[in-house]
């Protein structure tokens, strides 16, 4: 689970993901943790409500989730599955001596309660941005790895009830939990609205086979499942297709298995793109509105998106992008506007909770990064 098994080799991966980070700012982690924690600090809160516990944190988004959880002032403690995992963040060089620049390093399999229990115990909140991704670098998500995405899921939140000191739990699920449903009236004179209070309909994901939408689906439900009723506090954060620096190499894999059944999406208006650095931000932000003593605003679900892809010439390139063959006319069904899609997507309520607590282009559609 979270575990990016990739063909190429090693050197060039790290060498790739560090350059990712490069690009976004991420080397001023070495030096600039302390100020962080310290601008932490002066907000009030002790060293230890500020510690959490990131999964899948050496994943394109866990990864970018860290960052800007250290640009916020956090101490983090970063949940590995593998020795893998572990070797290439010890090659990018990025954090020094574990501990020294607020991250710590806890090795954590997300199918064994008890590991989850020491790598959650002193953090008063957990980021689940792990996912099963495919062994083997191609879209090879199937029937059963959904079925052990949802059971992690309800392990790990299961994991976050009975660690006393977590209190809040943020959980990365996808935009495709929200938006394969069964055939909708062609008469309809307004495109339906796709929110949060949609939901993917399993048995239709299972009858036409989009494993990678059931699985984030199930497991977001039944994260929903294991939380109703505890003392916890989770929210969720359903992202669109995510993109941005060093995504075709370090985030192919679910990128292909999002995009099974991506002309249909691309008819119907529903083929969307979250840049990854947008898509931390929105988890931090969401985490900082949870806060309890009847001040937390956020709650439930939000749609994570900034870009809609509506011309066949953008599908075109997302698919070269992947190294995937091009739909030819199946691309321009989505023809070039929005006029015929049936359905319309909106990010609404994420846009209001970012904009009350500090001045934000959440609302704003932003040119689609692939590169």
């Amino acid at each position: 689970m979270g575990v990016l098994r990739s063909t190429q080799s090693m050197e060039a991966e790290v060498e790739e993901m560090r350059a990712a980070l490069l690009h976004h700012g991420a080397g001023a982690w070495r030096s600039g943790g302390a100020a962080k924690r310290a601008a932490g600090a002066e907000e009030g809160a002790a060293p230890e409500a500020r510690t959490v516990c990131v999964t899948g944190g050496i994943s394109f988004v866990g990864l970018a989730v860290v960052d800007r959880l250290l640009r916020h002032g956090y101490t983090v403690r970063l949940a590995l599955e593998t020795q893998e995992d572990l070797d290439k963040l010890q090659e990018m060089e990025i954090f020094g001596e574990n501990g020294r620049d607020g991250v710590w390093t806890v090795m954590a399999n997300v199918m064994d309660p008890e590991s989850l229990n020491r790598a959650f115990n002193g953090c008063v909140g957990v980021f689940h941005t792990s996912s099963l991704v495919d062994p083997g670098g191609i879209s090879g998500y199937t029937k059963h790895m959904a079925i052990l995405e949802a059971r992690a899921a309800e392990q790990v939140v299961e994991a976050c009830v009975r660690t006393e000191s977590v209190r809040k739990c943020v959980f990365t699920s996808s935009l495709l939990a929200c938006v394969w449903r069964q055939s909708y009236p062609h008469h309809r004179r307004f495109p339906t609205i796709i929110d949060e209070n949609c939901w993917s309909d399993e048995s239709f994901c299972r009858d036409n086979k989009l494993w990678f939408a059931l699985g984030k689906t199930m497991a977001e439900k039944a994260a929903w499942r294991a939380a109703r009723g505890r003392d916890l506090k989770l929210v969720t954060i359903c992202p669109a297709l995510v993109t941005g620096p060093g995504f075709r190499r370090r985030n192919s894999t679910p990128s292909i298995a999002y995009l099974k059944g991506a002309h249909a999406m691309l008819a119907e208006g529903l083929l969307a793109t979250a840049d990854v650095e947008r898509v931390a931000e929105a988890h931090v932000r969401v985490y900082e509105a949870m806060s309890g003593g009847g001040g937390g605003t956020a709650g439930g679900r939000y749609i994570c998106y900034d870009h809609v892809v509506r011309r066949g010439e953008e599908f075109a390139e997302l698919q070269r992008q992947l190294g995937l063959q091009s739909g030819g006319a199946l691309a321009r069904r989505g023809g070039d506007g929005d006029g015929d899609a049936r359905f319309a997507l909106c990010n609404g309520k994420l846009a209001r909770l970012v904009s009350s607590r500090r001045r934000c282009t959440y609302d704003v559609y932003y040119p689609a990064s692939y590169d």
